[in-house]
């Protein structure tokens, strides 16, 4: 595979300890609707993750697991939906996970029996993914730093590709996304990716009762931006419709095969963000798009 740009990530990657991370400092920051551009956008969404990947790991860690391929916060485990395909054929299989945050799912594919690469914007969370590599006293996941927008790997270099709620809602651009991914599968290859479910944009994000009246419209394409004082992003997410992620997928030459809205499970009491066992009796939270490279 050639790396056209990017930062691979090899025994750099413990260089700076725990305590010497800025803590998160995004607590006093305006939330608006505005619109926010490429660059914006990953300055801004990179700068936020590498300051919260501490709190974030140590608050989900446990519900991810450290090597648990879990597709959303309804708990859809790879394990038993299967929307990869047939796990037996991951035996050898290159994968790129996008998004990839601590890398629990690329784990749990090298545990497959699968060759994966796990790509992330955020510096922060990789050295997440090489410490609990080295806890666990387990071989080192190849990682890559880049912005999934520009994969640095050759045309047709994976089998397979994967997104558990990374990048995706991120990108200003998501059709320059979905033609860079289709670029780097081989033909007849799959890409599965989660995202909050779109219907959720046109509800306040909140677990209780004032989480299930529409405040907004579903059509309202304008990003999610947080801003400090100055006006700066310091986080953006990019919602679309259910109609434009499948015209986009098109678009960029994938063919969708399946689309799934995880139900909420009974056994699952916790919460996480807007994500709540009342919410989810009444709204889906998460839609799977399985896709497959024609």
């Amino acid at each position: 595979m050639l790396r056209r740009q990017g930062y691979a990530i090899g025994d750099m990657i413990n260089d700076t300890p725990p305590e010497k991370i800025e803590p998160g400092v995004d607590d006093d920051a305006e939330a608006v609707r505005r619109e926010a551009g490429a660059a914006e956008s990953s300055r801004a969404n990179r700068g936020w993750w590498d300051r919260n990947a501490d709190e974030y790991q140590l608050e989900h860690g446990a519900f991810l697991g450290d090597a648990r391929f879990v597709w959303c916060p309804e708990g859809l485990d790879e394990a038993d939906a299967g929307l990869l395909g047939d796990h037996a054929a991951l035996r050898g299989a290159r994968v790129l996970e996008i998004g990839a945050g601590a890398a629990q799912c690329s784990r749990w594919l090298a545990d497959q029996g699968a060759l994966p690469v796990a790509l992330d914007l955020s510096y922060r969370q990789l050295q997440h993914a090489r410490r609990i590599d080295e806890q666990a006293a387990r071989p080192p996941l190849p990682l890559v730093q880049a912005d999934a927008t520009v994969l640095p790997f050759a045309d047709e270099s994976f089998d397979l590709a994967c997104s558990a709620y990374g990048a995706v809602p991120f990108v200003a651009d998501t059709t320059r996304l979905l033609r860079e991914v289709h670029r780097v599968l081989r033909p007849g290859s799959r890409w599965v990716f989660s995202v909050t479910h779109p219907i959720r944009w046109a509800f306040p994000d909140e677990p209780g009762v004032e989480g299930l009246t529409a405040t907004a419209s579903y059509f309202d394409r304008t990003p999610y931006v947080e801003q400090d004082e100055t006006g700066a992003a310091v986080y953006v997410e990019h919602h679309r419709t259910l109609g434009d992620r499948v015209r986009e997928l098109a678009l960029a030459g994938f063919r969708l095969v399946d689309l799934v809205e995880p139900e909420w499970p009974e056994e699952l009491t916790s919460e996480w963000g807007g994500w709540s066992p009342l919410r989810g009796r009444h709204i889906p939270g998460t839609a799977v798009f399985v896709c497959v490279r024609d």
